[in-house]
């Protein structure tokens, strides 16, 4: 993508600032570091075509270029141009490891201006610029589309490229229903947030469901306890939940099914149920609880 748009022969230097991130939050690299820093060199794409003017006016921008600390990768605005709606970034990708990086995953990256507001937003696939030398500066032209295009105007000076880094995610969570915040000792509270924090998450995107409690009332019922765990970064609304229960021996001693007014799990977090089973819907009698589990049968 370098050479999209010509830059203005009037220009001197460059009208965008620095966005430096430490190349672990970034990209999981990291080398020894002993404080150092460094000055990165200019590099070009293999498929740049370039004149030797250019190379000049290139050369002299990275001269002007701030030191880096060992281990950073950093983003230093050129110019920007928009056309069409279109939005196009000239920076420099620097690289201050002492070993050559490269984007395996897309990256996103964020336009943003003079008072920290964000103008556009768009992911790249910076896997075609290869390899980033170790201690280099690569220019690059970042093309934002128009629909990643959050404003009409975009200011020519004082505009950032920025890394878009991830926010750590969360702990799994318990989450309690307020009629079990209520009810329950602050002891039994304590225990069921141990229990989350110490067992295995679910997958990302996952919905599963984990026995805590079961046993059989005076009158025959059977009251299973689950922790119902969601795994994804979203909210999740059960309506209606079949279950099946089964025993120590593999038998499955209760089917129902169960309807809520509203229960909701909500993002990254474990809430505990319990399911009671009428004695009419108890397939057996003579039950083994202890060994069993519960799910929900395949339709």
């Amino acid at each position: 993508m370098f050479g999209f748009f010509k830059r203005d022969k009037n220009k001197i230097a460059k009208e965008g600032d620095d966005h430096t991130v430490d190349s672990m939050e970034l990209l999981g690299e990291q080398s020894e570091s002993t404080g150092k820093e460094v000055k990165t060199s200019l590099h070009f794409p293999p498929a740049a075509n370039i004149s030797q003017e250019e190379k000049y006016y290139y050369q002299f921008l990275n001269n002007e270029l701030p030191l880096l600390l060992e281990n950073q990768i950093s983003l230093s605005g050129i110019e920007v141009h928009s056309e069409d709606g279109r939005v196009s970034v000239k920076a420099f990708i620097r690289n201050s490891l002492p070993k050559g990086i490269r984007f395996k995953e897309p990256v996103p990256l964020l336009l943003i201006g003079p008072n920290g507001e964000q103008l556009a937003r768009q992911t790249f696939d910076l896997s075609t610029l290869g390899e980033l030398p170790a201690e280099s500066s690569v220019p690059w032209v970042f093309i934002f589309e128009d629909r990643n295009v959050r404003v009409k105007e975009i200011p020519q000076t004082d505009w950032k490229l920025a890394f878009e880094l991830q926010k750590p995610k969360a702990p799994h969570a318990l989450d309690l229903e307020e009629s079990w915040e209520k009810s329950l000792a602050d002891t039994d509270k304590e225990k069921l947030a141990q229990l989350v924090k110490t067992i295995q998450p679910p997958k990302p995107g996952e919905v599963n469901f984990m026995g805590i409690q079961s046993r059989l009332d005076d009158d025959g019922a059977l009251h299973v306890t689950l922790l119902i765990r969601n795994g994804s970064e979203k909210n999740v609304n059960l309506e209606q939940l079949p279950l099946n229960v089964e025993d120590a021996s593999g038998d499955i001693i209760a089917k129902g099914g169960f309807k809520f007014e509203k229960l909701e799990i909500k993002a990254n977090t474990s809430k505990p149920w319990t399911f009671i089973f009428p004695k009419e819907l108890v397939l057996k009698e003579d039950i083994d609880l202890s060994k069993w589990k519960a799910y929900v049968p395949q339709s």
